[in-house]
């Protein structure tokens, strides 16, 4: 199973060395407690939420903290430090949040959900070798986290908007180490022959991922009943407890559940395999899309290598010279052929099916409404392209 934040605890000295830079006699030292409310008496932070790792903290002044980010295991583990809390300060003064990193750097920019719902990016000093980041807060209510804060329920919300577009239904794969339920909806004809097959938030912290998930989806939603012979499986979050517990990579069972298709050691991957296993013969795959986030804007693709002529058509179809074409949103294909045994959705299906199988890859700091209009267009331009596919 999942460490979770035990791991921060090799990292404490370097966190309880933040306590020993002379407080304020008020402030005193506190003992760095994973997951427990930091209080002072103007300031609280806390970790009670769903995206909220409980974040080892110590009190380095009246309005001063210092957060620990670490790893939800021991390393290797892929360097996508998340972190996320809310905060509660009285008075006018601002609030300092110093987050320090154990085992990865600075990389999101920290964003702030302001009272209305939007969020907005929080001005930040960051180290020269990226260790360490200084936030200063404005004083009332907030919420910060790495990037905006996606949780199962929005996913289950994002479920029951596109049943009440489509009019399909919401169903359960199967449940997590944690038994949450891995939920998914089937758009189009259930007899319809050829499947598509959407998956998101394998990795938590890869939010952009999910919000072109989300228009992408919206966009076939609104168009199901015309699918004609393409139905599509959609699971918006097959790692809700890795997104509930704040983590970097893995779900509970520290596994990168995109390094498990294969294997299927996990019953996130295991509940859509077996699923898949039961489709009536009549039914086969012909597309598999994951949705994932980095530093740019890319597809993996399959290499012409590896791919069929028919992929291949489908490919210059769908995504050939579209690269350039949506304003905000630019984007590169990158063929990477197989490397077998890397457990990875993208090689698993083009192996088992011989299908196309890409990872839809957004920007960390891509344009949140350039990103919806690309998934948008690019949902509408897949159905069609579909026909590429035919010999």
């Amino acid at each position: 199973m999942g460490i979770d934040i035990r791991h921060a605890w090799a990292g404490l000295a370097l966190l309880a060395g933040a306590c020993v830079s002379a407080p304020p006699p008020s402030a005193g030292i506190a003992l760095p407690v994973p997951g427990a409310a930091c209080r002072t008496p103007s300031v609280t932070l806390a970790f009670d939420f769903d995206g909220a790792p409980p974040l080892a903290c110590a009190i380095t002044g009246e309005r001063a903290f210092t957060l620990l980010v670490s790893p939800e295991h021991a390393p290797p583990i892929n360097p996508s430090p998340w972190y996320a809390f809310r905060y509660e300060a009285a008075g006018d003064a601002p609030v300092t949040v110093t987050l320090r990193y154990l085992e990865g750097r600075h990389r999101y920019a920290p964003k702030l959900r302001g009272a209305a719902g939007e969020w907005a990016e929080v001005p930040v000093e960051t180290a020269t070798d990226g260790s360490e980041a200084v936030l200063r807060l404005p004083s009332g209510k907030g919420l910060v986290a790495a990037q905006e804060v996606v949780t199962p329920e929005d996913a289950s919300d994002n479920l029951a908007k596109w049943s009440k577009a489509s009019g399909a239904r919401v169903f359960t794969l199967g449940t997590s180490h944690d038994r949450r339920p891995i939920e998914a909806i089937r758009l189009g004809r259930a007899d319809a022959p050829r499947l598509v097959i959407l998956l998101g938030r394998q990795h938590p912290p890869e939010v952009t991922g999910a919000i072109a998930m989300e228009a992408f989806v919206d966009a076939l939603a609104a168009r199901a009943g015309d699918l004609g012979d393409v139905q599509v499986l959609v699971v918006p979050m097959l790692n809700p407890d890795g997104v509930a517990r704040g983590h970097w990579r893995a779900n509970r069972g520290a596994v990168d559940l995109n390094r498990d298709w294969g294997p299927f050691t996990q019953p996130e991957t295991r509940a859509v395999k077996t699923w898949l296993d039961a489709l009536p013969a009549a039914v086969r795959p012909v597309l598999m899309v994951d949705f994932h986030s980095t530093g740019r804007n890319l597809f993996y693709v399959q290499g012409d290598e590896e791919a069929s002529p028919a992929q291949m058509r489908f490919l210059r179809a769908w995504l050939g010279g579209k690269d350039q074409a949506f304003p905000g949103y630019a984007f590169t294909l990158e063929p990477r052929n197989a490397n077998p045994g890397s457990g990875t959705a993208k090689n698993w299906f083009h192996a088992a099916y011989a299908i196309p199988a890409y990872t839809y890859e957004v920007g960390d700091n891509t344009d949140r409404a350039a990103t919806r209009a690309a998934a948008r267009a690019l949902a509408e331009a897949m159905v069609g392209a579909l026909g590429a596919l035919d010999d």
